[in-house]
């Protein structure tokens, strides 16, 4: 990232500065200096004074190096020193276009990826440009944060010049065309364009003669590695990687000072109770056909057979795969304890957000209609009976399964959003899913175990679950679902096989 010198007569000029996030130790008479970050710690060996000098002012928010550097510009070596350094702490420099007026930075580029590489070049003002399809605006903390799962920045538009001009480019256009649209100094809209390009996030194309006339191309549009890719989902799974996300991600407890930890499980008021079946694990234990029996014949069934599933059956197969079998304490560093729970189904450090509600249409020895499974008490709690709202959700999961009738059962899975994003920042909904997953394929095996047909059905009945389940959206969301029956056509009144 070469340090270009400053032209005095133009009222633009760019700034550097350190992530916020970033610490440098040292003194400038040390031999070392090390600055600490989030992807590590940089050791800088005979750093000398203008580096240090330099990366103290950064630290402190953005500077002009030419500031830094002197009115003489430094000397080739210190210089040369300087852009090796940065170049090194590239995933952790801030880079900014300001004024010399003193108004403060129009934009801010971020750094969210370690190889994050800045290369600013003056764009060619009839050239054709473009925001990218998956660019993305906020807001955060008053100001409109531009970002995209390419880039390796997030733009910060502090000042309304930049944000007109960014919100501009959200059709392919040019320099030439934005200026006069604008009617804003040709020089400030290139800088502006050119910065949003170098942080990947403003596409520069090329033209191509039409029929008629010209027409903007970008290879983005075209890329076979990204034209498979919707926007929300390619920005969900660079979000969720630490590679590309930029922010407190992990086990950081973001809302652990302010909010208490939210209950091991959910409790509904009102409705009736049933107690739930438990089988004896001794006799499970003599009885089941082995692990490889139960995984080479677990198929996921599409055609379930009009028999009623049984009270019993139900009560064994959540005690199998979704009780909870033991409640301990946590604590991370003793000031933040919370309780956690060991189930049959993995859930990375026994948070367990998931809920479980079951929605029975023909189920000997239960009622017709939704239920709440408490996992600690083993039982059901009725939290819907209304005919009409249960026959919506089973279409749906008719439909989703590819079948002809309604289930005998169903289960819909739900999280509860604060009992994992209490604990995980940046990952918990990723977290979330990896756990349905998990639950699914338990709740799959141990119907298999217990010669009953499974499937998950691909459904989104959306506000229709919402509703159903009573749920308080989105404090509490459907996220996965699972039905189980009997086989169609493999199936007799002594056994079931697998």
């Amino acid at each position: 990232m070469p340090i270009e010198p400053g032209r005095r007569s133009d009222p633009r000029i760019r700034l550097w500065s350190l992530r916020e996030d970033v610490l440098v130790e040292g003194e400038p008479q040390d031999d070392r200096l090390v600055v600490v970050t989030r992807w590590g710690e940089t050791k800088i060996e005979n750093a000398g004074e203008m580096v240090w000098e330099s990366l103290r002012r950064m630290s402190l928010g953005p500077v002009s190096l030419d500031n830094v550097l002197g009115p003489r510009g430094g000397s080739p070596d210190e210089v040369a020193r300087l852009e090796s350094v940065l170049l090194r702490l590239s995933g952790s420099v801030v880079h900014s276009l300001g004024t010399r007026t003193g108004e403060g930075p129009m934009l801010s580029a971020v750094p969210i990826s370690r190889s994050a590489r800045f290369t600013f070049a003056d764009v060619d003002p009839a050239r054709p440009v473009r925001l990218s399809r998956f660019a993305a605006l906020r807001t955060v903390d008053g100001d409109l944060v531009v970002e995209s799962p390419l880039a390796e920045y997030r733009v910060v538009l502090h000042r309304r010049i930049a944000s007109r001009v960014v919100v501009a480019l959200s059709a392919a256009t040019s320099v030439e065309a934005l200026t006069r649209a604008l009617e804003f100094e040709p020089a400030l809209v290139g800088d502006i364009v050119a910065f949003m390009a170098a942080a990947g996030i403003v596409l520069l194309g090329d033209w191509a003669d039409g029929a008629t006339a010209r027409v903007p191309r970008f290879v983005e549009d075209t890329d076979p590695n990204l034209v498979s890719w919707s926007h929300h989902d390619l920005l969900f799974h660079s979000r969720t990687r630490l590679g590309r996300y930029g922010g407190l991600s992990g086990v950081v407890f973001p809302t652990a000072q302010s909010v208490p930890p939210p209950p091991l499980v959910k409790q509904p008021t009102g409705g009736e109770r049933y107690p739930l079946f438990q089988p004896d694990l001794s006799a499970l234990a003599t009885a089941d056909p082995s692990m490889t029996e139960v995984i080479e014949n677990t198929r996921l069934c599409q055609e379930l057979a009009d028999r009623p599933v049984t009270a019993e059956q139900v009560g064994e197969l959540l005690f199998r795969a979704a009780r909870v079998r033991s409640v301990s304490p946590a604590s991370a560093g003793g000031e933040v304890t919370y309780e956690i729970s060991d189930r049959p189904y993995l859930s990375v450090h026994g948070l367990y957000e998931l809920e479980i509600y079951l929605l029975l249409h023909n189920c000997t020895g239960l009622p017709r209609g939704i239920f709440h499974f408490d996992p600690q008490e083993h039982c059901l709690t009725l939290v819907n009976d209304d005919a009409g709202e249960l026959d919506e959700v089973l279409d749906y999961a008719m439909i989703g399964s590819a079948t002809s009738q309604w289930p005998p059962a169903m289960i819909t899975v739900t999280a509860r959003a604060e009992r994992s994003s209490w604990m995980y920042g940046g990952i918990a909904y990723s977290l979330t899913l990896t756990h349905v997953g998990a639950l699914q394929q338990t709740l799959c095996l141990a119907a298999t175990a217990m010669g009953l047909a499974a499937c998950v059905p691909a459904i989104d009945p959306g506000d229709v679950v919402d509703s159903a389940l009573r749920l308080e959206w989105p404090a509490e969301i459907g996220v996965g679902e699972f039905v189980f029956g009997y086989r169609r056509g493999h199936w007799n009144t002594d056994s079931v096989p697998l």
